[in-house]
């Protein structure tokens, strides 16, 4: 066969491989599945569309108490620029995010700027109900901050998402998008609590709502919550007290592992009840265990001695229980807005305040270290790591995000937060303080350009503002020293450093001061210098201190800022 005849059959065979891909993609279009809306992008603030985020801080509004318990952080701005700084001081950091955004009810205050149409229109007022874009500009609006919030999940995080009817069924599918759908799950909220007397409204409905969602969005699907304390709950009664124990009626709970066929471990063990009878099994108890529980009466055998053991449950008492897909002991905003009522001395400055005890449960199926709320409203989930770790004995750090329309972030989120750190009266009676301290930060912009065409003069302005977030990623939160040339910051309660030399003109003279100054440091020392690429020339200023770890500045803050706009 002829060369040519043979390139042409080549030629032939490429065409035809193009054409069977156009016609994938085409039929892969047609038949895709999933989430879809008009992309509604977003305007900011004239002053913040092209420079580059930081934090400051506002010290007159810190609060310290040499207690020992946590700092928490309190940001106000836009959650998308704290969230984009939040990348950058704790990007793998967070264990638990819990969020309560605006569910878009078309009067829960949801405002949406519009940079297509803002020229023309007034836009950025509340979508009402009937706007043609009213999901589309909530579905951007979340896209984005879920996308920046996922990253910032450690590698087992988790993210609690409360939502309605409205928009569950889209962010679910949002979510899905963003995790994966077999790290989404779904969970519900009921709203009849009989112990507030709460009954939910008819008016209008087909059936009476009594539920909303959580979204549970997980970084890692293997992971798995921890058991709660708590009392088991039984509506139809099940407690008796057939052996009259002292310690009140109680309820037979099972303690053999049904369905386990390994013959190993030290939960498989022989069991003899008092008739004589052996079982073999897997147990839920270790044999210590059901040793010391049978010492303590609280083994039970039915049938006159004859069934198989069971363990006492008693009505008063705490146990570990397992977290249902039904979250129905956790109050609701009943709850919720009297517990603001008893820090505003009785006024609830918040519409729909989530209850500290349904967060408190999160976190006792958690156990995280870090927690983050950027919708935090009038600052529930704070209030809630505060008592956690009171009643748990943790030490738990909350961060804190919101904006502050109306002066809520300095009116409510931090008013309610100090009043919990210091203590309060409340129908004149002294609720005693919590303790910890806060520190209150601000979202500024420097430079005159994004972060994607930032300029020399822009990287040098970032160096010299950047002593908060860096002090932030690093979590020592307090300045000790500050010059012309560089700032000293420390953890409140533990020798650990950060040094920041913020001058592009490293001078003997001021450089020097500064390396004597790190030297004297005891303890970890984590020394950023400004450089225009490697710090290896800076390392033998430090001789051989191990505790003295240099990085460098601005780039690494400008590579996560590109990192998220692309």
């Amino acid at each position: 066969m002829a060369q040519e005849n043979i390139d042409e059959l080549h030629r032939q065979i490429k065409e035809l491989e193009s054409k069977v891909a156009y016609l994938n993609a085409q039929l892969k279009q047609e038949n895709r599945f999933g989430l879809q809306w008009i992309d509604v992008p977003e305007a900011f603030d004239a002053e913040s569309e092209n420079k580059i985020p930081i934090l400051e801080e506002v010290p007159e509004l810190a609060i310290t108490n040499d207690d020992g318990k946590p700092t928490h952080i309190l940001i106000e701005g836009d959650n998308y620029h704290a969230l984009t700084c939040l990348n950058y001081t704790h990007h793998g950091k967070v264990d638990v995010i819990y969020i309560d955004p605006p569910y878009n009810t078309g009067s829960d205050g949801f405002t949406y700027k519009d940079k297509r149409f803002l020229e023309k229109f007034p836009d950025g007022a509340e979508l009402p109900i009937n706007h043609p874009l009213r999901h589309s500009a909530w579905l951007s609006f979340m896209d984005k901050r879920l996308r920046l919030a996922k990253d910032l999940l450690s590698p087992n995080g988790i993210m609690f998402i409360s939502i309605d009817d409205n928009e569950q069924a889209n962010l679910r599918l949002l979510c899905e998008d963003i995790f994966g759908n077999k790290c989404v799950e779904q969970y519900i909220w009921c709203l009849q609590d009989k112990s507030e007397g709460s009954f939910v409204k008819t008016a209008g409905l087909t059936v009476r709502k009594e539920h909303e969602y959580i979204l549970c969005c997980m970084k890692n699907a293997s992971t798995r919550f921890s058991r709660y304390k708590g009392k088991r709950n039984f509506e139809n009664g099940g407690f008796s007290n057939p052996d009259n124990d002292t310690r009140g009626d109680w309820f037979s709970g099972n303690i053999s592992r049904n369905g386990i066929k390994s013959t190993t471990g030290s939960k498989y063990y022989t069991i003899v009840n008092p008739a004589g009878i052996a079982f073999t099994r897997n147990w839920t108890l270790s044999k210590e265990e059901y040793e010391e529980a049978l010492r303590d009466n609280r083994i039970y055998f039915a049938n006159n001695g004859k069934g198989v053991p069971r363990l006492k449950i008693f009505a008063n008492a705490e146990i570990e229980l397992i977290q249902s897909s039904l979250f129905n002991d956790v109050h609701t905003s009943i709850t919720g807005k009297n517990e603001l009522k008893a820090i505003f001395g009785g006024e609830a400055p918040f519409a729909f305040p989530k209850p500290t005890t349904l967060i408190q449960r999160l976190l006792s199926i958690t156990k995280p270290h870090v927690v983050l709320d950027f919708f935090a409203g009038s600052g529930t989930t704070m209030h809630a790591v505060m008592l956690h770790n009171r009643i748990e004995s943790k030490n738990m750090q909350c961060i804190l995000v919101t904006n502050n329309e109306n002066n809520i972030c300095q009116e409510v989120t931090y008013v309610r937060n100090k009043r919990v750190i210091k203590g309060y009266k409340y129908n004149k009676e002294c609720v005693a303080p919590l303790g910890n301290s806060l520190k209150y930060y601000r979202t500024s912009f420097v430079g005159s350009n994004a972060s994607s065409q930032a300029t020399d003069e822009d990287k040098t302005i970032l160096a010299q503002k950047a002593g908060c977030l860096l002090a932030l990623a690093e979590n020592t939160l307090y300045e000790q020293k500050t010059t012309n040339n560089y700032q000293i910051f420390k953890d409140k309660d533990k020798d650990v450093w950060t040094a920041v030399y913020f001058k592009e003109d490293v001078r003997p003279k001021f450089f020097n001061e500064f390396v004597d100054e790190v030297k004297e440091l005891k303890g970890q020392k984590n020394v950023y210098i400004f450089s225009w690429g490697d710090v290896g020339s800076f390392e033998s200023y430090f001789g051989d201190d191990p505790h003295a770890h240099i990085k460098g500045i601005p780039q690494p803050i400008l590579d996560i800022y590109k990192s998220l706009n692309s």
